[in-house]
């Protein structure tokens, strides 16, 4: 079942010029939703991993229910300040500025091996920092699993270069 006829498109938002690529559409529709996530879950089922961790805040949305159907636990990466025990965190650069996105303390153990989780890789900068975060928790990344890939904007290739396995279920040309 092709998923990306279930995604809308909103044409510039949030900015002039921007097709935002919309899952509120696919997660509204009990199929598309289905699909989505038993297609991450049969990539996923024979490979070793311990957790899933997702991205704030739709990252959470797909990550959960993957982590559920693989019977593992979920650990959310949030923006500064939003969890409520001790964190490390990483600073990573936007269009316009910065911002830093954080894991709790406690929430990887060195070794574990972990499936990245977030519906969109654009620039691939949130992606980027959550890895390295992993990472400094000694962590390893299996792979960054998303719903879009945005090709054009060079996501994919940004994590390919630090090493990383990238995988999409749909893309969508152009930005």
């Amino acid at each position: 079942m092709p998923i990306k006829s279930r995604i809308r498109t909103v044409p510039h938002y949030p900015h002039q010029g921007i097709m935002f690529r919309d899952i509120t559409t696919l997660l509204k529709d009990p199929i598309g939703l289905r699909a989505t996530i038993q297609q991450i879950v049969q990539r996923y089922k024979h490979v070793k991993i311990d957790k899933v961790v997702g991205i704030e805040s739709r990252g959470f949305i797909v990550g959960t229910p993957v982590a559920y159907e693989l019977n593992l636990g979920f650990v959310p990466i949030r923006k500064r300040g939003k969890l409520p025990a001790e964190t490390v965190g990483r600073d990573y650069q936007l269009e316009y500025g910065s911002d830093r996105i954080e894991i709790h303390l406690d929430a990887i153990k060195p070794g574990e091996r972990v499936l990245l989780v977030d519906d969109l890789i654009a620039t691939g900068g949130t992606a980027e920092a959550a890895v390295k975060l992993i990472e400094d928790m000694g962590g390893i990344v299996v792979e960054c699993c998303f719903v879009i890939e945005l090709p054009d904007i060079g996501g994919r290739a940004r994590l390919e270069k630090m090493g990383q396995k990238v995988f999409a279920l749909c893309e969508f040309e152009g930005d």
